[in-house]
């Protein structure tokens, strides 16, 4: 399998960092484009061209273009997972619990929560959005209480979100559950030493190095 003519633009973010982690998780080379978000540097002809919603992350592969952290990271996982080393569940049912999982943790603990923190918090976007502490505090309660379904999955004893198999969704969940605690919200019991288990792995860690990189990625050939 050739995977030279993977490019992925984007680094610096809790998003960029799924789609380094994604491809690091699955063994493939990579070449990056560290742009950063609100630098102009998505704002280029070049880069408009690639991804006219001139967001970050955005993966090319050949002529192909994807943006959209989940996006890349279930694409990926369909096109690159192997027997020996998939993000996906083959099962039909699996997989669309796996989905489920993945749609949850995009819409409710992402979008509807952690974003809208940032876009009120006078630390981050708030210059940007206006700052409002009560809007920040609202979503992060409804962080806590959606993060009861996670809690009451990870309760079973259950290695990963889907059992035993490490996916995607591991990813997508992890890195907003990293997020909260850099807001300081309180994440459940059963959700700490998750995330503690799930960053201990050894593509994490090369991903967090590879989302402020400085030239192109080698295969990650370690597996945990």
């Amino acid at each position: 399998m050739s995977t030279t003519d993977l490019t992925l633009w984007g680094a610096g973010t809790s998003r960029t960092i799924r789609a380094h982690w994604a491809m690091h998780e699955l063994g493939l080379s990579y070449s990056v484009k560290p742009i950063g978000p609100r630098t102009g540097e998505t704002k280029t002809a070049e880069y408009t061209k690639l991804n006219p919603r001139q967001k970050i992350p955005l993966l090319q592969d050949g002529d192909f273009c994807i943006g959209e952290s989940a996006a890349i990271v279930a694409y990926v996982s369909r096109m690159y997972s192997t027997p020996e080393c998939s993000l996906i569940p083959d099962a039909t049912r699996d997989y669309a619990a796996w989905l489920e999982w993945c749609f949850f943790i995009v819409a409710e603990l992402d979008s509807t929560s952690l974003y809208v923190m940032r876009r009120h918090r006078a630390d981050a976007l708030g210059h940007i959005y206006g700052v409002a502490p009560e809007v920040v505090a609202q979503a992060g309660e409804y962080f806590r209480q959606q993060l009861r379904h996670v809690e009451v999955a990870l309760a079973d004893g259950r290695t990963f979100l889907m059992g035993q198999q490490f996916t995607s969704a591991d990813i997508l969940l992890a890195t907003c559950l990293d997020w909260a605690v850099a807001y300081g919200v309180d994440i459940c019991d059963n959700a700490q030493p998750y995330l503690e288990r799930i960053k201990g792995r050894g593509a994490y860690r090369r991903a967090v190095e590879a989302n402020v990189p400085t030239g192109p990625i080698a295969p990650a050939t370690a597996k945990i």
